[in-house]
């Protein structure tokens, strides 16, 4: 028998402009610029009276969070108009920036904590004590506001336009990044493809002159070019970042896959690799990471997910067995780890700069 109701659906509650700027504590000012700078559409009555619904509201959320981040009026016209509200990926930019937050303030209070200890013990404040208080006191939050639109900006839909064929053979060849990864950028059949050493390759579509993107995930990849007609460098636009990796030696890809190839075919650890997962395990535990020791996206990452990754650690309890597994073929050092309450697999990867590059934990297969 098919289920019937007789409930209507509810209607969808819709403000005057004077109830929607009262509620979100604008002024109908404001929400007329944002109509004449065309970002806002909102719906009218029969005596052409402006009304606000849920679709609009989501589209003021989106202006606010971004003029909190920074952005001015127009990099926000530019950002949204002819968009559709992504609100998921709104909310997502504001848990990473809130997320930044209170983490920067739990660790800025646990310096001053300390510091009043020491004062109160009649211990003299040293200079490197002043330091670390004066760059904490400095570290500002428009960083991390700068991060977060960058991140929204390059999770925004693309649109592919026609890419020039005459112009693809330019991007071609390998790409060295600071931290030593390799990437290379081939062409089959007029379709260009970006490959990082260890994984496979991705296809690039055209968005524009000299600048691409990728639909596997919310990543895109600009070239630079030193005078028309050559191509020096390419930029990985990704989670907020934009790493630089400078044209290499041709062979410089293959290079490093022979390189990794034959870690994986030895199981031939990074030298120090167990030491340095040890190191990292026990500055997790206390929620005290050294992130000088990272890469910028990934001690951007571990920043996010310390609050979750400290009280699993310490829930585990301390380790009482590391086993070394081989390498993956990513190039990442794979460990068992086993604790006092549990066991966890650790994969950790260094830069050619001696930085963690990559860390993962998840439970032990």
């Amino acid at each position: 028998m098919k289920a019937t109701s007789n409930s209507k659906p509810h209607a969808e509650k819709l403000l005057t402009a004077a109830e929607c700027a009262s509620r979100i504590g604008l002024t109908v000012r404001a929400l007329r610029l944002y109509e004449a700078r065309g970002l806002l559409t909102p719906r009218r009555t029969e005596k052409n009276w402006r009304l606000y619904g849920a679709r609009e509201i989501a589209r003021l959320s989106e202006i606010l969070v971004l003029k909190q981040l920074g952005l001015s009026l127009s990099s926000i016209v530019e950002l949204l108009v002819n968009q559709e509200s992504r609100f998921d990926e709104l909310l997502a930019v504001q848990q990473v920036n809130l997320t930044e937050r209170r983490n920067q303030m739990e660790q800025s209070l646990r310096l001053v904590t300390a510091l009043r200890e020491k004062t109160a013990r009649g211990e003299v404040l040293s200079v490197e004590d002043l330091l670390k208080l004066a760059k904490e006191t400095q570290m500002s939050e428009p960083t991390s506001d700068v991060m977060a639109w960058k991140r929204y900006e390059q999770a925004r839909p693309r649109i592919e336009v026609p890419a020039d064929p005459g112009s693809l053979p330019d991007y071609v060849g390998s790409f060295l990044f600071a931290d030593g990864l390799v990437a290379r950028i081939t062409l089959e059949r007029n379709r260009l493809f970006i490959q990082l050493v260890g994984q496979p390759p991705v296809e690039l579509y055209a968005e524009g002159a000299d600048r691409f993107f990728m639909k596997v995930v919310p990543a895109q990849v600009s070239f630079s070019r030193a005078t028309p007609g050559k191509v020096e460098a390419m930029i990985l636009h990704q989670g907020g970042f934009e790493q630089r990796a400078d044209r290499a030696a041709p062979d410089a890809f293959e290079a490093a896959e022979t390189a990794l190839a034959e870690r994986v075919r030895k199981k031939e650890s990074a030298p120090g690799s167990e030491a340095v997962l040890r190191r990292v395990i026990g500055e997790h535990r206390v929620g005290k990471p050294d992130y000088e020791q990272m890469n910028e996206p990934l001690a951007q990452l571990v920043r996010e997910q310390l609050p979750i990754i400290v009280p699993e650690l310490e829930r585990l309890g301390e380790v009482t067995k590391v086993d070394f597994k081989g390498v993956g073929p990513d190039g990442f050092d794979v460990f068992d780890v086993r604790f006092e309450n549990g066991a966890l697999e650790w994969g950790l990867c260094q830069a050619a700069d001696g930085k963690l590059s990559g860390l993962y934990l998840r439970p032990t297969p």
